[in-house]
């Protein structure tokens, strides 16, 4: 089993997509769906500066890469 498939059938919420938007402010945002474990899909909005610190903590070079790892990645950029 793939980390992302376990990732899934955790009862940890898991990041299932993330892009690039341009803020309010003309600065770039990343924005991450993660799913929780009763299925819901939420959006969280990162500032540049915690994405790429949520890159870093995921050892991910690539948007792809921050598909299935743990939200709780995210608090480790903050």
């Amino acid at each position: 089993m793939s980390d992302y498939a376990g990732a899934l059938t955790s009862q940890e919420a898991v990041i299932v997509g993330a892009e690039l938007a341009a803020g309010h402010d003309g600065e770039a945002e990343l924005v991450l769906r993660i799913r929780y474990p009763n299925g819901v899909v939420g959006v969280v909005l990162l500032d540049a500066e915690a994405g790429f610190a949520l890159m870093q903590s995921c050892a991910a070079d690539s948007l792809e890469g921050l598909t299935g790892h743990s939200w709780r990645k995210i608090l480790e950029g903050v």
